[in-house]
């Protein structure tokens, strides 16, 4: 085991100069700025458009014909268009620097002003929900309006959970106050907060990092700091929780939502049955997954339980060595090209054009994402690179999503959203290829186990990590139906599911109880979190078939991500022989998983 002395403040700086020069947004594809005229000019145009939108079709579109009725459909895609570019230059900008007021206001701003104007467009898709499935049938046979039927489709499965248009309307209006501002006053909170490391305040990514440092003094300290930060800010986050799942409560009980995910599985295209066949598959699982490997991971560790800052430590004999920026976008565009020039083309624009932030910055929203904006524009990727090979891992992944979203955008704005189920495709098999890339490309036996365990702990976040924090939402949204939760009751339900899910070699302390609160997806996207589980084990068995030599798999792939949102997941794994709704895909994607851990109990233990 390593005994660095390096102090964490030391490990931060040291970091930051050894990954080079590290590319920033350039968001003038969007706007030149929050007070370039083009942005104005757009938002007046957008509210004239709406407004005659309004006038031209309410009350009507029954009686238009299939032409017609096609016509209105991609008028109201050129005006969503318009707002979703506004709406996106103002969240890319805010998530820059969380912190600094003028760019919440901005983003506030601009999202008042798109809800006030959409609101004249409100009636549209809920009176297409009115027209009669044999009429609208009849219009479909119209070639303008059939290409839309996809959308219409997806649509059309919130039918019976639809309100009156007045209802509608004073939800629709009532967001920017309601649910945006509660999940605004978290990421503001989360970006303020500054954790005491070793005389250094440190931001929350800047924190996490350290939770992986080969020094186990850093580790600890980094924990203990992460969890005591956050359990002095606990109330705070509970009332934030508490409110926006009584807020989903009642609006799910108005729209007749069967329970707390149907909402979220609607939506994803993906049956409750299904969910609920993936959560317990792997569930099942956790005594071969995670229970087994963290006890080995213990073994190798010297002791028969981890501190829960040594779930993610490094193993002993790894040189924790930083990998600069450049070498990183060579690793995942060579992974990319050696499966699909084609990929590794698109992907190489967003190292050109300014479409990634990478470096991690104190105010910038934590963890990552890609923003597919506008397919008139292009996505942007957002990272907080700080040089480990999980890092690279991110970048592959992330890279995966909007490579993924540049070959959709030419369904254009209404057909290039692909479920979030789905949406996970092109970015665990984006790490899948550079895992695969970075293992064969290492001739050390003990660089090739570490990276092994390091992505087998990945997958086991991943998977393992994620059905658990789907269970911990189960949990606390059917509890709080009961009334309000105590930020104490909230602690005792994560540290049970961490102890099932994690299993017996872990060990924690007091503090751990408040690690439920950073998570900003039980906020922003309730229930989101399966899909990565969804996503992995999805890939895990598309990855089995390239493996095994299918026919045409490249172009078959490439196929599937530029059909975005117009095909759900049974047509679209189809070609390639799998079907999410059979029990034997989960296994075989978690058997994925198995295997690899197999593979490291069959190793040398560590000397």
């Amino acid at each position: 085991m390593s005994n660095s002395s390096k102090s964490p403040a030391a490990a931060v700086s040291e970091t930051a100069d050894a990954l080079g020069v590290m590319p920033e947004w350039d968001l003038s594809a969007l706007y030149g700025g929050p007070d370039c005229s083009e942005l104005e000019a757009d938002l007046r145009k957008a509210d004239v458009a709406a407004r005659a939108f309004h006038a031209r079709y309410q009350g009507k579109l029954a009686g238009l014909s299939g032409q017609a009725l096609g016509e209105a459909v991609a008028e109201y895609e050129r005006l969503s268009e318009i707002l979703y570019r506004v709406l996106s230059y103002a969240q890319l900008r805010y998530a820059q620097n969380l912190s600094d007021p003028e760019r919440g206001r901005f983003q506030q701003g601009m999202q008042e002003r798109a809800t006030e104007i959409s609101t004249q467009t409100l009636f549209f898709t809920l009176e297409i929900n009115r027209i009669e499935e044999a009429l609208l049938a009849e219009k479909l046979a119209d070639p303008g309006l059939a290409r839309y039927a996809p959308w219409l489709r997806d649509l059309r499965m919130f039918r019976e959970h639809q309100l009156s248009d007045d209802m509608e309307r004073l939800l629709h209006e009532q967001e920017v106050a309601g649910r945006s501002a509660w999940v605004r006053l978290f990421d503001e909170t989360m970006a303020e907060l500054r954790f005491p490391v070793d005389g250094r305040n440190l931001t929350s990514a800047e924190t996490l990092h350290l939770m992986s440092d080969t020094s186990p003094a850093t580790r600890k300290a980094a924990a203990k700091a992460f969890g005591t930060v956050l359990g002095e800010n606990v109330r705070v986050f509970s009332l934030i929780t508490n409110t926006l799942i009584k807020d989903k409560e009642i609006e799910d009980k108005w729209r007749h939502y069967a329970r707390p995910s149907s909402a979220r599985n609607l939506s994803n295209q993906v049956e409750d049955s299904v969910v609920d066949a993936l959560a317990t598959a792997v569930q099942e699982s956790y005594g071969r997954l995670s229970h087994r490997y963290y006890a080995l991971k213990a073994k190798w560790f010297g002791t028969d339980r981890l501190d829960y800052w040594d779930r993610n430590a490094p193993l002993p004999e790894d040189d924790d060595r930083k990998i600069p920026w450049i070498e990183a976008k060579e690793i995942v565009l060579g992974a990319y090209g050696a499966f699909s020039p084609e990929l590794a083309r698109i992907g190489g624009r967003f190292f050109e054009g300014g479409w990634i932030d990478a470096p991690a910055r104190p105010g910038k929203s934590p963890g990552a994402f890609a923003h597919p904006t506008v397919p008139s524009a292009h996505p942007y990727l957002l990272l907080n690179y700080q040089g480990k090979t999980r890092d690279v891992m991110t970048l592959a992944h992330e890279l995966g999503h909007g490579v993924h979203q540049v070959l959709a955008a030419k369904q254009g704005v209404l057909l290039a959203d692909t479920p979030l189920t789905l949406a996970e495709t092109a970015s665990v098999f984006g790490e899948m290829m550079t895992f695969r890339a970075m293992l064969d490309a290492e001739t050390s036996p003990a660089r090739r186990r570490i990276m092994l365990a390091s992505k087998v702990e990945d997958m086991l976040n991943t998977v393992v990590r994620q059905i658990a924090f789907y269970e911990f939402e189960r949990r606390i949204h059917d509890e709080r139906r009961l009334g309000e939760l105590s930020s104490e009751r909230i602690g005792e339900i994560w540290l049970d599911i961490q102890r099932e899910s994690l299993g017996p070699a872990l060990r924690y302390e007091d503090e751990y109880q408040y690690y439920w609160s950073y998570i900003p997806h039980f906020i922003h996207s309730p229930f989101y979190v399966y899909a990565y589980a969804f996503g992995d084990c999805l890939v895990n068995s598309l990855y089995d078939v390239y493996l095994g030599g299918a026919a045409d798999f490249e172009a078959k792939y490439i196929e599937m991500l530029k059909a975005g949102g117009t095909l759900r997941h049974k047509e679209l794994l189809a070609p390639f022989g799998l079907d999410a709704g059979d029990p034997a895909f989960w296994r075989r994607g978690l058997d994925v998983v198995i295997r690899f851990i197999d593979e490291l109990e069959t190793l040398s233990p560590v000397p």
